[in-house]
């Protein structure tokens, strides 16, 4: 087999990802409509900046895609580094901007920095180094898999003091299918998502908000006008689609019925507009982004290629699934976005990043 160092990139994923951002440009046209003027007087105000955030993205992802993923073999530790420093930074008093009591927001003029969006990235970048170049320590414990685990604590103790238990549990799915794919012994793995779901079970009871979500999701209808207010409403949009919708920009729920429209419930507003079709064509799209990543992975022309290609892809595909559990009243309440459809600026340059990075090691893949 040889490797061929000249490929052009994986043209499937960059269609797949580019239909999906015209739906999200779509879908944040009509479900922002009614908050973006009851909030700026303004309809298409946060759509214009979602257009903007979409363009940066997009350009995000052609520098990426052109510089070779090798280089985070060095870039990783700094970058890591930096994502922790802003995540201290963001809690401090006076300097996170706080919105819906979570501390999660660095106010840049114009620009609000989501840093645990960036710290998802660079966790997966140093990863995939630290298990790259410890290839041969990774079935001792201490030496392979203890040192980027105490990273990651580090990482999910800070984001989960904003509060954002959503985004830490996604990070720790990918973080534990990265170690997966490291070929880490069995037992250490098992031993690591024993410890995690303890944790979670802590995180879950310690505050009572938690534990209403985690209740309402089991039983929304026992307090429909708080903790179960925001499934009912998501449900009853899914349920008004149908089949076909009730047709692009006539969704009802978007009139201040349901709570964050345009970013962590926008599937819901998808759904009632483009019905059971497009919102399960949506998931297609999603299911298909994750073979060409993963296939990307299998193919990469290194083991450091293979390793981000799976830690980028998860990482995705996991927000999706998560974000459409909570929607569809499968999993407990958290704040994760749609990746490429909600409305979002750093989460879109985020995810845009991470599908340059697949994009240039697709570049570099054995035939």
């Amino acid at each position: 087999m040889k490797n061929q160092q000249s490929e052009s990139p994986d043209l499937i994923l960059l269609f797949i990802v580019f239909t999906l951002l015209a739906v999200g440009l779509m879908m944040v046209l009509s479900a922002s409509s009614v908050s973006s003027y009851n909030l700026f007087g303004d309809a298409h105000r946060l759509f214009r900046s979602q257009l903007m955030w979409t363009a940066a993205g997009t350009a995000v992802m052609l520098f990426f895609m052109k510089l070779d993923y090798h280089y985070f073999l060095q870039l990783g530790r700094p970058v890591l580094l930096g994502s922790i420093l802003l995540l201290i930074v963001v809690l401090l008093p006076g300097i996170g901007w706080i919105s819906g009591g979570a501390r999660r927001w660095l106010v840049l003029g114009p620009i609000r920095l989501q840093p645990s969006e960036i710290a998802k990235l660079a966790l997966i970048i140093y990863t995939a180094g630290f298990l790259y170049r410890k290839q041969e320590k990774t079935k001792n414990f201490v030496r392979g898999v203890l040192p980027p685990v105490l990273v990651f604590g580090l990482i999910f103790l800070l984001i989960i003091m904003q509060p954002d238990l959503g985004t830490g549990v996604t990070m720790a799915g990918s973080f534990v299918i990265l170690l997966f794919a490291a070929g880490i012994k069995f037992k250490h793995l098992f031993l690591l998502m024993l410890s995690g779901a303890g944790i979670f079970v802590y995180f879950v009871f310690s505050e009572g908000y938690r534990y209403r979500r985690l209740m309402a999701f089991l039983d929304p209808w026992s307090d429909r006008l708080d903790s179960g207010y925001h499934v009912i409403q998501s449900l009853i949009a899914l349920g008004t689609g149908g089949l076909t919708g009730v047709g692009l920009g006539g969704s009802r729920q978007k009139f201040l019925y349901l709570p964050e429209p345009g970013t962590d419930f926008i599937y819901a507003i998808l759904g009632e507009e483009l019905g059971f079709i497009g919102a399960f064509s949506v998931l297609i799209l999603y299911l298909l982004l994750a073979w060409r990543g993963y296939r990307i992975a299998l193919r990469a022309g290194d083991r450091f290629g293979a390793l981000l290609a799976v830690g980028l892809t998860s990482m995705i595909i996991l927000q999706a699934v998560i974000n459409v559990g909570v929607v569809t009243s499968s999993l407990p309440i958290t704040g994760i976005t749609l990746p490429f459809i909600s409305y979002g600026g750093t989460s879109m340059v985020i995810m845009m990043a991470g599908v340059g990075i697949l994009l240039n090691i697709s570049k570099n893949q054995i035939n």
